[in-house]
């Protein structure tokens, strides 16, 4: 381990991350009795430059007048380069009240861009007298917050998390694809002709792998959550399934819902499988035994447990009892 250790930031259970709307009021409720574990009320993509006035006072009346119960709350704004983002953070922090536990920053582009909220939010809190302190989420949806990503992991004690904006992403670098997410036909690897005259193997790959691989690695680094973001296609729920599976294999979290019907998905991939955390618990009842015994190996089933194992186990006993406790 290096001597540098990792400061994490504030620990949310965060499997599914479910986008609603600001100019859907009636939408709002349903959040907050949903399953999701995170609900952002959307200022920016999904709602009309001309109903992003309305969507903000939506918004600051859902946070004062809904029962979010323990829910975690947070609010898309718009941009740093749009004539929006500053009533948004201002009349909604100002207005919506304490209810507000984070901001989601769309299409960071460099760390100055974070800094700039920092500063903006700091100022409302401390005019505001607020006990508490927001919480930033950060959208890495462009090429230019990609190349500067570690760069911008560091740019605020505020960041929580970091999530891969997959569709703007595939537009800043000029992807050939329209899908949100997911594989495409067109991205694979053609296996060479074999000699007796055999038919040639196509084998689709992942052509998001190594984007959301590098903001795991980003994030992780510097003890963020990392997040895949939307699968566009609604109705393919094995779809969405296999690319939740493929984002969790890397090392996300969780993963957006931009329909309800997703919130069971994500939920259902990013929950570890009971058998993990009861191999995960067994690991931590012999460390627990071999302390007591003044043994310093530690051994489960005739085989010796590295530090490394200890430490995942601890982490996933740890998000098993955060979920039991989400759902009991």
């Amino acid at each position: 381990m290096s001597f540098t250790a990792i400061e994490h930031g504030r620990p949310r259970l965060n499997r599914s991350e479910l986008a609603v709307p600001g100019s859907r009021p009636e939408m709002f409720e349903k959040g907050a009795r949903s399953a999701a574990d995170i609900v952002f009320l959307d200022l920016e993509d999904s709602v009309a430059p001309d109903e992003k006035p309305k969507a903000r006072k939506n918004i600051i009346n859902g946070l004062r007048e809904v029962d979010w119960g323990t829910k975690t709350v947070s609010v898309r704004i718009n941009g740093l380069d749009t004539p929006y983002m500053y009533r948004d953070v201002i009349d909604v922090m100002e207005q919506g009240g304490e209810r507000l536990d984070l901001i989601m920053i769309p299409k960071v582009g460099i760390p100055s861009d974070v800094y700039a909220l920092d500063m903006l939010v700091t100022q409302v809190e401390q005019a505001c007298g607020w006990k508490k302190q927001l919480g930033f989420e950060l959208i890495i949806e462009t090429a230019q917050g990609m190349a500067n990503v570690e760069a911008i992991a560091v740019a605020s004690r505020r960041i929580e998390s970091l999530h891969f904006g997959v569709a703007d992403y595939a537009a800043s670098t000029r992807a050939r694809t329209t899908r949100m997410g997911g594989p495409s036909p067109s991205y694979g690897v053609l296996t060479d002709a074999t000699g007796d005259g055999g038919g040639r193997s196509f084998h689709w790959g992942d052509l998001w792998h190594y984007a959301l691989s590098r903001l795991v690695v980003a994030a992780r680094a510097n003890g963020l959550r990392p997040l895949d973001g939307p699968f566009g296609d609604i109705p393919d729920a094995e779809g969405y399934r296999a690319q939740a599976n493929r984002a969790a294999v890397l090392g996300c979290d969780g993963k957006w819902a931009i329909h309800p019907s997703q919130i069971v998905l994500a939920n259902e991939v990013f929950t570890p499988p009971e058998v993990e955390v009861n191999q995960a618990r067994r690991i931590l009842l012999a460390l627990k035994d071999a302390q007591a015994e003044g043994r310093g190996a530690v051994a489960l089933d005739g085989r010796m447990i590295d530090l490394a194992s200890i430490r995942q186990a601890e982490i996933l006993v740890k998000k098993a009892d955060e979920i039991r406790g989400r759902t009991a």
